[in-house]
């Protein structure tokens, strides 16, 4: 029988899955590094690593792909769900398609990928589910509404996923980055001239709501950091079941979880010029 571990990782086009591709298969992983268009993983195929197509928005092929792995290897070891959308723009203004684009990717597919493989895992005694989540899932921005809620989402399903599944073997960990070089900012820009229209309320201070959507690229941690400490968390059995790393993950999340409510709103207005719309 073969003792290689195996993962599957969405999302591996660019950014975050395609260096956690490379860093696991550098660590002797067996890889299957997934996108929704299999040719930006051609140069990943040529050093080894399996590439496969997969819409996480498509459940045919996500049970295809279930099917194919677990009868080429017999299981499944690590499932990580990387694949994400970051919609943009005031929640007033987004149109109710975007919210459901929004919370089918980050929030129904990755559950759709767990329900795929948990059985195997369950039946093996092992595996390890990580789930990436976000700062922004706990201290939420203006003009981010959509994202953060979609990340709040499946930061708290992954928190009861744990505890579900931990009597059968397996492992669920949340990961929360913070600002973390990768085309987050240019993606977002994208969603946002989506929804952005210049008759939007908030025109005059257009530039703040630009401001949110390239945030996650102030002084930003490295992909390559971040990816080899990520691995290095899944593979010690002892790490917190959450992780937070990245320039801003921890102050994020205190400024979220400690600051109180009405002082945190007056800086988050503050900082994204709401103060300075005219009222009434």
């Amino acid at each position: 029988m073969n003792n290689q571990k195996n993962a599957l990782i969405t999302g591996c086009s660019t950014g975050i899955g395609r260096r956690l591709a490379l860093e696991l298969h550098a660590r002797g992983y067996k890889v299957w590094a997934t996108a929704r268009n299999p040719e930006s993983l051609i140069d990943l195929e040529t050093i080894g690593i399996v590439s496969a197509l997969l819409d996480v928005n498509d459940q045919d092929q996500i049970d295809e792909l279930a099917g194919r792995i677990l009868s080429y290897d017999g299981r499944l070891d690590l499932l990580v769900n990387n694949a994400g959308y970051g919609s943009m723009g005031p929640l007033i203004e987004t149109p109710v398609k975007e919210l459901q684009q929004q919370f089918a990717t980050n929030v129904i597919s990755p559950m759709a990928l767990a329900q795929a493989f948990a059985p195997a895992m369950i039946q093996k005694k092992a595996g390890t589910i990580v789930n990436i989540g976000s700062v922004s899932g706990v201290c939420v921005t203006p003009f981010s509404g959509t994202y953060c809620a979609s990340k709040a989402a499946i930061n708290t399903l992954s928190d009861c996923l744990r505890m579900e599944l931990a009597p059968f073997g397996i492992r669920v960990m949340t990961v929360h980055p913070g600002a973390i070089q990768s085309d987050f900012a240019r993606n977002a820009n994208a969603a946002l001239e989506r929804v952005w229209s210049d008759s939007s309320l908030y025109k005059g201070i257009e530039s703040a709501v630009r401001k949110r959507a390239n945030a996650s690229q102030k002084n930003p941690t490295s992909t390559e950091k971040f990816c080899r400490n990520l691995v290095d968390n899944i593979e010690d059995e002892s790490s917190s079941s959450l992780v937070r790393l990245g320039n801003g993950s921890l102050a994020l999340t205190l400024l979220g979880r400690f600051i109180p409510f009405v002082l945190r709103e007056k800086i988050l207005s503050s900082v994204f010029s709401l103060n300075k719309l005219k009222r009434g």
